[in-house]
């Protein structure tokens, strides 16, 4: 069996997909905007608002009395405690882009990153 060689052609070829990805990429890294507010909802109902200015926690009460300990510190939201058995929640990490979102199923509780149009819902923000 005779070794792969690479020709001059492979490597333009190669460069050009690399290429294309970079730009690609970076079109989307600009695109994506930063969120303005964390939407709750609880089985599907939107329950609160909460700014992701302002640095708070909050106790998120889900079906069945599950709880979820959303924290909102530095522009971003993550969930830090959990009640239900799972705990994907608490490791989906950090949100903070327009449309990003952490889901608890068991508890039926997902937090949203929306932007100042989308949050526009009737829904006050509150802090509290």
């Amino acid at each position: 069996m005779k070794p792969f060689k690479l020709r001059k052609a492979d490597l333009i070829l190669f460069a050009g997909v690399l290429a294309v990805g970079v730009v690609l990429a970076a079109v989307l890294l600009l695109r994506s905007s930063g969120g303005s507010a964390a939407q709750v909802r609880v089985a599907g109902a939107v329950t609160a608002s909460y700014p992701l200015d302002e640095d708070a926690a909050y106790t998120i009460t889900g079906v069945n009395g599950g709880t979820n300990l959303l924290v909102i510190e530095d522009g971003s939201a993550r969930i830090e405690e959990a009640s239900c058995p799972d705990g994907v929640c608490v490791h989906t990490g950090r949100v903070r882009r327009d449309g990003q979102s952490i889901v608890c199923l068991p508890n039926q509780v997902v937090v949203e990153i929306v932007s100042g149009a989308e949050n526009e819902s009737g829904v006050d923000i509150t802090a509290g």
